[in-house]
């Protein structure tokens, strides 16, 4: 009998301990598969919806990416409020922002009017980088992780079909839900605008080829770039704002091919030296050269940063659905043209630390 009991006693402690072991496994796969290998990690949920982000799809969310770099955090900031504040639609901000701004990040948008924002905080590990771009000992500050967390996409937003990308020098006028629901043509990955439409005006840069053609990005003295028989005049797009389709995204690799061709200008200096700096929009003009949707050209209205000037009238910039401050000359900067615009959408820093950063730059614009 004695022997009964512990055969019986035996047999329960080995079904609990499988039972329990199972219930380890199966925690541990849903660890690795919500882990990402590239550093993309999520920090931060709003309180009231952080399993619906995670764990839920749902179709009627619009997807936003913008990344929220701490000395550009005013210009995020005044970029989200301004999408926020001109639509009616399920919004979810993924805000990709490296891990010393993630404190700023999240008493910023806490404790002021975007309180109940839907946003998802993600920590971009610039380590991803490492061999795929070059870094110049001369210029340092030029490398801006950020700029390359559009490259991860599928990464970012994972549950997404679709998702719209956004720089932080941006300010929306329109009901974000249009530029969503821009059409892709089959096979197409993404839209972007081009760089030839016609409310933006041609940016001669000094040096070989233009702003708006692929000579203007590209070393055409490279034999790795003839051999890709991509026309040296053919219009370039602005990667600033763009919708994609993550779906098609992925079925592609689109995040491998930018990275094959960032680890090989590391190699070969593919990209022209006539833009100095930009080492962002290379990789993506080879990607998608002819294979990419167009957006309308009122939601992406730039060069308004590329000097102090006006270039457009007050009732074109009163009409366009997106503006975009591309160049130097920023609009909390306050040199920039149109910044009164740009400052009915800035939600002043409870810390007031981006005023600090605002009066260095504009002390540093007026030299």
């Amino acid at each position: 009998v004695n022997i009964s009991i512990l055969i019986v006693a035996v047999v329960i402690f080995l079904l609990v301990l499988h039972h329990n072991f199972l219930g380890l496994s199966d925690f541990l796969k849903r660890e690795l598969s919500d882990s990402n290998p590239l550093g993309l990690q999520p920090v931060d949920f709003i309180p009231a919806v952080p399993q619906r982000l995670v764990d839920e799809r749902n179709d009627n969310e619009i997807s936003v990416v913008i990344a929220a770099s701490d000395e550009r955090l005013g210009g995020a900031i005044a970029a989200i409020n301004s999408i926020y504040r001109n639509t009616k639609s399920n919004v979810v901000f993924h805000i990709v922002t490296l891990n010393d701004t993630v404190d700023h990040l999240r008493l910023w948008l806490s404790n002021t009017a975007l309180k109940n924002l839907r946003y998802r905080i993600l920590d971009f590990d610039p380590r991803v980088l490492e061999g795929k771009v070059q870094m110049d000992p001369q210029k340092a500050d030029t490398l801006k992780p950020l700029t390359f967390a559009r490259f991860y996409l599928p990464n970012l937003v994972p549950h997404a079909e679709k998702a719209i990308y956004v720089d932080d020098d941006i300010i929306v006028q329109d009901d974000i839900l249009e530029l969503y629901n821009t059409p892709l043509k089959p096979g197409h990955a993404a839209a972007f605008s081009d760089d030839c439409d016609s409310t933006t005006n041609k940016v001669a840069v000094r040096g070989a080829g233009n702003q708006y053609n692929y000579i203007g990005f590209l070393d055409y003295k490279k034999e790795t770039i003839r051999k890709l028989a991509m026309k040296a005049n053919t219009c370039s797009f602005n990667p600033g704002v763009f919708v994609a389709n993550l779906t098609e995204w992925k079925l592609q690799n689109i995040t491998k091919q930018l990275e094959k061709w960032m680890a090989l200008n590391v190699e070969e200096e593919l990209y022209s030296r006539s833009l100095a700096g930009s080492i962002t929009t290379p990789p993506l003009l080879i990607v998608f050269y002819k294979q990419h949707s167009s957006i309308d050209p009122m939601w992406n209205v730039r060069h308004l940063g590329s000097s102090a000037g006006k270039r457009y009238s007050p009732q074109f910039v009163k009409a366009a659905k997106l503006l975009h401050w591309n160049g130097h000359f920023k609009p909390w900067g306050r040199t920039a043209s149109y910044a009164e615009v740009w400052e009915k959408w800035y939600v002043p820093d409870p810390t007031g630390k981006f005023s600090l950063i605002r009066r260095h730059s504009e002390a540093y614009e007026a030299k």
